[in-house]
């Protein structure tokens, strides 16, 4: 038996001003996208947008529903809507961000587990990394560079 260690990389920016311009932009959508959410349960309101390779970016906003297994994460509403309205369009950027109604989140949001297995699949279809963004309300903002440093052991197609 040996004991092995995962390491996560990324990068951390102190604010939104120390990030490349497009990517501020996309972190700017995603914070705007938050306003739109539908969060009357948590009120925990999650933006996300995506940069596609032809320029175009896709927000989308978490949406809750009493029965708590229908609503759906901002991120996966915003891949899905790139995905339905840009087919075969690859991925480059996805951005995520949240308000909450009850505290000031100064920390860096992260996509839960699903939403990450999602972007696994359109990092695949991309066959590119797929840059993700992560910031709270304010602070600093942390991006991976490619999704297996934000999700390890990924499952993958080739095991189906």
């Amino acid at each position: 038996m040996r004991k092995e260690q995962f390491i996560c990389p990324y990068t951390l920016y102190e604010n939104l001003d120390e990030l490349e311009p497009r990517d501020a932009e996309l972190m700017r959508l995603a914070h705007e996208a938050t306003k739109n959410a539908y969060a009357p349960y948590s009120k925990f309101h999650v933006g996300a947008a995506v940069r596609l390779a032809n320029g175009a970016i896709v927000t989308g906003n978490n949406i809750e529903n009493a029965a708590y297994p229908s609503g759906l994460c901002a991120e996966r509403v915003a891949m899905f809507a790139a995905m339905a309205q840009y087919p075969g369009v690859a991925f480059e950027a996805l951005a995520v961000t949240a308000h909450s109604a009850t505290k000031l989140i100064a920390e860096p949001v992260a996509p839960c587990g699903a939403c990450r297995q999602v972007m696994v699949e359109v990092e695949q279809v991309s066959k590119q990394p797929l840059k993700v963004l992560c910031q709270g309300e304010t602070g600093p903002v942390m991006v991976f560079d490619g999704i297996e440093s934000l999700m390890p052991f990924i499952f993958l197609d080739k095991f189906l």
